[in-house]
Order: C-alpha cells, then sequence, then structure tokens
C-alpha cells in the first residue's frame, strides 16, 4: 500500500531515531562513568565511544540546529577528555588524505571553548579528588588512548581494511566496514554494509586485534618453513581433509590455489591427488611466490595478484586460505566456481565438512553454487 511519504524522507527519519540513540548512549556513558569509574570502564569506554558515537557525529551531526551540535559537541569533549572539534579538524583531514597540523591560526572558538573546559575538568578532580584523578582516571584515559591509537593504526595498517564480524559491527554500529566508510564518508552507518565489495581488504579481526593476522598466521608460516618435520605433519593433516572431500567434488582440470606462496600446503597436495589437473597459484606477494617455487618449480602456474572473489574464476576448483584478506561470508553465500574448498577455523561447521587437525585449529569446507 501506498504511504504518501517519499522514500528519501522515511530513510532520513530513520537514521534521526539512531541519532537520538546516540545521543541516549552518550548519556549512558556517564552514568556509567560515575556509577562503576574504573580503569578499564574508563578505557574501554572511550575507545567504544570515540570509534561509534563521537565518530559518526563527526561525519553526520545529530541535530539541525547549528547551536545544538556545538553544545553536544562540547558535551562529549568532556565525556572523553578530548576537544571535539580539535578531533573533528584532524579526523576529516585524515579522510582527506593530509595530515591536520594544529598551527595557531586553525584554531577555532569552539576548539579553545572545548579545550577550556577539558581543563576545566582536570583542574576540578585535581582539587576534590587527586586520588581518583592519578590512580582511576588518568591511567584509563591513557589508556583508551592507547586503544584509539591502536584502532586508527590497525585500520590503516597496510592498507584500509574491512572487518566483517558480526559480534563487533552490532557493537561498534558497522564500524567494521572501514573501507566503504573511507569510499563515502558521508554515508549513515546503517547503509554501509550495502556498499561492501568482496575485493575490499579485510581481516578477520576487529582492528585492536589486528596484530593477530601477523602473529598467529604469518608467523606460523614461517615456522613452517624452517622445520621439516612441522612440513610433513601439515602436508599429512591437508591430505587427509582433501581425499575425505574428493568424492564430493565435481570433475576436476583446473585449480586456483589462493594465497598458495610461503608454504604451499595445498597445491602440494594437490599435484599428488589430481595428477592431470591444471594448478594455479594466486598471492598478492611476489616474495611469497618465489617461496613456492621452491617447493613446486614449474609444476604450476603462478599469478601475483589480490584474488577477487566476485569475478567468476575460470576454474573448476578454487582453495581459499586461512589467512584471506577479505569477505569470507560472500564466498560463502555466493562462490565463484565450480566447488570452493575454503579453510577456516575448527568451529564454523559446514557441510560437507571435513576437519584438518585439531591441533592446528583448522578445518576445510566444501561450497557449491546453489542449485537456485
Amino acid at each position: 500500500m501506498a504511504t504518501g511519504i517519499p522514500a528519501r524522507a522515511v530513510a532520513v527519519s530513520g537514521t534521526r531515531v539512531w541519532d537520538g540513540v546516540f545521543v541516549g548512549l552518550s548519556i549512558a556513558h556517564v552514568v556509567v562513568l560515575c556509577a562503576l569509574a574504573s580503569i578499564p570502564v574508563i578505557a574501554l569506554a572511550m575507545w567504544w565511544n570515540a570509534n561509534t558515537i563521537a565518530h559518526n557525529f563527526i561525519h553526520r551531526p545529530f541535530f539541525r540546529a547549528r547551536a545544538a551540535n556545538v553544545a553536544y559537541s562540547a558535551f562529549l569533549s568532556l565525556v572523553l577528555g578530548v576537544p571535539q572539534s580539535l578531533w573533528r579538524a584532524r579526523h576529516l583531514a585524515h579522510h582527506a588524505g593530509g595530515a591536520y597540523v594544529g598551527r595557531t591560526g586553525l584554531w577555532s572558538a569552539n576548539m579553545v571553548a572545548e579545550s577550556a573546559l577539558v581543563i576545566s575538568l582536570w583542574g576540578v578532580l585535581a582539587t576534590s579528588a587527586p586520588g581518583f584523578l592519578l590512580t582511576v582516571y588518568a591511567p584509563g584515559y591513557l589508556l583508551g588512548l592507547g586503544l584509539c591509537f591502536l584502532q586508527g593504526h590497525f585500520e590503516h595498517a597496510g592498507g584500509t581494511t574491512s572487518h566483517y564480524g558480526r559480534i563487533y559491527n552490532w557493537l561498534f554500529f558497522n564500524d567494521g566496514y572501514h573501507v566503504e566508510h573511507h569510499r563515502r564518508p558521508g554515508v549513515h552507518w546503517t547503509e554501509l554494509p550495502a556498499w561492501s565489495d568482496a575485493a575490499n581488504r579485510a581481516s578477520r579481526w576487529p582492528p585492536v586485534l589486528r596484530w593477530l593476522d601477523i602473529l598467529s598466521l604469518e608467523s606460523l608460516e614461517r615456522l613452517v618453513l624452517r622445520s621439516e618435520y612441522l612440513q610433513r605433519f601439515v602436508l599429512r593433516s591437508h591430505e587427509r581433509a582433501l581425499r575425505a572431500l574428493l568424492p564430493q567434488l565435481p570433475d576436476v582440470h583446473r585449480v586456483t590455489v589462493v594465497g598458495g606462496g610461503l608454504f604451499p600446503r595445498t597445491a602440494i597436495v594437490l599435484n599428488r591427488l589430481l595428477p592431470g589437473a591444471a594448478i594455479t597459484v594466486v598471492d598478492v606477494s611476489a616474495a611469497n611466490l618465489d617461496v613456492a617455487r621452491q617447493f613446486l618449480g614449474d609444476t604450476v602456474e603462478y599469478r601475483c595478484e589480490r584474488y577477487d572473489p566476485a569475478v567468476f574464476d575460470n576454474a573448476d576448483l578454487v582453495i581459499i586460505p586461512l589467512a584471506f584478506l577479505g569477505d569470507r561470508r560472500r564466498i560463502y553465500r555466493y562462490p565463484q566456481a565450480a566447488a570452493v574448498l575454503v579453510h577456516d577455523w575448527i568451529f564454523v561447521r559446514h557441510t560437507p565438512g571435513a576437519i584438518v587437525s585439531w591441533l592446528l585449529f583448522k578445518r576445510l569446507n566444501l561450497v557449491r553454487p546453489s542449485a537456485c
């Protein structure tokens, strides 16, 4: 039934509702600080607010009246202990591709007023509760700044990176869609998933935990390179899982192994299991491919490029690694080959699938296009 209300009006109304939710949550932030003030509460609340409420307010002010936005910016400055006008200038410069330089001429009246408010708050705490300021507020504040630094660093280390985990994006209001946000910084956070692209650089970890990408996967991969015993163990584990799934594969003549650089265990095993198949190893790192050549020689083809799962691959079988940087959910939903084998954590159950190793905490899932 037609309502007579333009779709744009409905969308704007919906975003205004969420703006109201953010205002309510910022007030709840104050209540939590007053009732449960501690180092972790101050730090975590600052980190969360800065990357949700305050960040969204920077890009899309919540109020129609300028005076209301100025007042709310001052309120957030007190809650977070950071002048919001100053952070807004720095953050928008970051989106513009430059670095904000705090020259005297760039300081606005709002920046000065908000800085004075923050300094006044610290002065009141120093006078009325010096012990709390030194042993609780200041450590929590500095820890919160550290978390914000980690967040910003790992959102862009090696290139702007998204995280598509449902829990994080529910708790942080789609903050994980960071590539999408940088491409369209004015888009409301509720609309960001619609702009997702499978080719986007992505990590399985939220930004503050993203160092695990290097520590847990690449370091282990390089450890395998230095041990023949570990290489034999990894090859046996993967061969057992691949053999279990082979009867459920279609006729395989062409195979694409994604991220097959460093120790190319999957390509080595498939050379044995599918001796007549043409295997292509795709890796964004030329150095990794050079390492793979030491194990595979000229038995496979090598392509130095980033694999795009949104493009249909001219292969009967595609192998996706555990370290794949992209939207894994899209691969499960829309496999771009007759069969796709996805290396995943052991708790990501999919049928059909086979456990690679409990010790490696890893399984192999077979995905095929839907018949619908």
